[in-house]
């Protein structure tokens, strides 16, 4: 597989690491020192490109991928409001578009855990619920993506409410949302469910980078014969 890296940060280079492992080739790297090399005549060289970078410009590059329709697994999170019309532009355009809040194989169990847990508590109007995120210093967004998935699912099949706190709901339905911000913290997610007399807690912690670099890479090999939109749950 003949790849791109969009974004040669932390979590690019993780991603560049695995990819030489695997036997794959990268073709391309992009930061902010060469942003004009993201040409379609470079797509066109590539089978997949990987863009992490940030909310600022991530809809810029997943949009010059697709328009030159390439494919492209996108992990960044914060410029949620451009996705559909992203997602859109891939069928159009016919390139394929794979996004995930988190690429962790071990959070996305989480997500699933999480949507049958708030099934199973539905009918005990007696606990509250709330989820906590924490991330290193340097993430821009907050809540994290992997929180607003999480809160969705618990929306999705909690039919009560509570009160948000550093997030804006979808519909009408809310939930307890706090993000912490500190040190070095690949990332820490935490769901709670709690009444006066006891507490339940679904919890998951990445402890390195590389959780979410496999899990990209993994996902890059499966778009790349693909087109159209996918996800995790296509990847599962």
């Amino acid at each position: 597989m003949k790849c791109a890296i969009i974004g040669h940060g932390k979590m690019g280079r993780e991603i560049e690491r695995i990819l030489i492992e695997r036997g794959h080739s990268v073709e391309l790297i992009i930061d902010e020192d060469n942003a004009k090399d993201l040409t379609p005549e470079n797509i066109a060289k590539v089978d997949v490109a990987f863009e992490f970078t940030t909310p600022d410009t991530a809809a810029q590059n997943v949009e010059t991928v697709l328009l030159a329709g390439g494919r492209v697994v996108c992990g960044t999170t914060g410029w949620l409001t451009e996705l559909p019309r992203m997602e859109s532009l891939a069928e159009e355009r016919g390139g394929a578009l794979f996004y995930a809040s988190n690429f962790s194989i071990g959070v996305n169990m989480m997500f699933r855990l999480n949507r049958r847990l708030a099934e199973l508590m539905n009918p005990h109007k007696e606990y509250d619920v709330k989820i906590e995120e924490t991330h290193h210093m340097w993430k821009k967004d907050a809540p994290s993506g992997t929180a607003i998935t999480l809160a969705e699912g618990i929306i999705e099949k909690l039919e009560r409410k509570s009160e948000w706190v550093n997030a804006k709901p979808e519909n009408d339905a809310q939930l307890y949302i706090e993000s912490f911000r500190e040190g070095m913290v690949p990332g820490i997610h935490k769901v709670t469910y709690s009444s006066v007399d006891d507490t339940l807690e679904l919890k998951h912690s990445i402890l390195n980078r590389r959780a979410l670099a496999m899990g990209a890479v993994v996902a890059g090999e499966y778009l790349a014969d693909k087109r159209g939109v996918h996800s995790m749950d296509n990847l599962f």
